[in-house]
């Protein structure tokens, strides 16, 4: 998959945890982890402007596109 999530970068440098993540965004520990290890199909902007509010980042520390056959 060309675009990468990084949301375990901000997590670490954060120091937060992925639940608490989950609760201050207000969705599911599972749904952020779909999300987090890059199997979600689709990403609402509520959801990606929750995690840069909390993560105080912007959209692109949190996604990014990778062309294929280059090393993500």
């Amino acid at each position: 998959m060309p675009v990468i999530v990084d949301i375990d970068v901000m997590l670490a440098r954060r120091k937060m945890a992925v639940g608490e993540l989950a609760e201050r965004i207000g969705i599911t520990p599972t749904n952020l982890a779909v999300l987090k290890n890059g199997r979600a199909k689709a990403v609402r902007f509520t959801t990606l402007d929750a995690l840069c509010e909390v993560l105080d980042c912007q959209p692109g520390d949190l996604l990014r596109w990778v062309p294929e056959g280059d090393a993500g």
